[in-house]
């Protein structure tokens, strides 16, 4: 149950569905919603853990990857300040031969709906039903097309757009960010993205030291991310 009048409004404002569902509906979902507080590097979910529920986050982010048999990571999307995710989702990809996890990328608050209360609410009422169908939906679009950059895409285009993405989350054309890291959220391995970070460096559009890279010249790698 939340106290803080702060975490109440922050709920009402991004459940879309909130000024049409009962009173009672709604006094439901304060009673037992929850604020979670969780540190970079936890996991949230993984396909061994029972579904939570409804998550919105309040701060911070989430990445959500697949991991393979032998250990290969590459990212599913990621969730930010505002953004909804239904953990239950994640459930219903685990016929796939790839683990789902959830983990914490930068330290995180999360408003939590527990996954019983949201479950029966959402057996209830078609409101939330809709809603719940358009994040499951645009989750396995964003599942959707990480597969087909995986499968149509060369990997010098696939880094291009994940150097820009990552340039537009940290604000900054100076990335804080490690080859390991890339290769985890690419599904690549360390040498391919060492190897091809250094033909960039050469053709002027990024420049790479210990732990940082730096866009150059952002019109260029733009061309190579078309």
């Amino acid at each position: 149950m939340l106290n803080n009048i702060n975490d109440i409004e922050f709920v009402k404002r991004n459940l879309p569905f909130w000024e049409q569902i009962s009173k009672e509906e709604q006094k439901l979902i304060l009673d037992n919603v929850v604020n979670l507080n969780y540190q970079k590097g936890y996991v949230v979910y993984s396909n061994h853990d029972d579904c939570k529920g409804l998550a919105i986050i309040k701060s911070g982010n989430l990445r959500t990857y697949m991991l393979s048999d032998v250990g290969k990571e590459i990212t599913m999307y990621r969730l930010f300040e505002n953004d909804s995710c239904i953990m239950t989702a994640a459930c219903l990809l685990k016929n796939i031969t790839f683990d789902v996890i959830i983990e914490v990328e930068r330290d995180c608050e999360i408003i939590l709906i527990p996954v019983q209360i949201y479950k029966n609410l959402n057996m209830s009422n078609i409101l939330i039903q809709d809603f719940t169908n358009q994040l499951v939906s645009s989750r396995f679009s964003d599942v959707m097309w990480v597969m087909e950059q995986i499968v149509f895409m060369s990997f010098d285009k696939r880094l291009a757009i994940f150097l820009l993405e990552q340039s537009a989350i940290e604000n900054s054309d100076v990335l804080t960010i490690t080859h390991d890291t890339i290769a985890k959220n690419l599904g690549s391995a360390r040498e391919v993205v060492t190897r091809m970070l250094k033909y960039f460096q050469n053709s002027g559009l990024v420049s790479v030291s210990r732990g940082n890279i730096e866009i150059k010249d952002r019109k260029k790698l733009m061309e190579f991310a078309k």
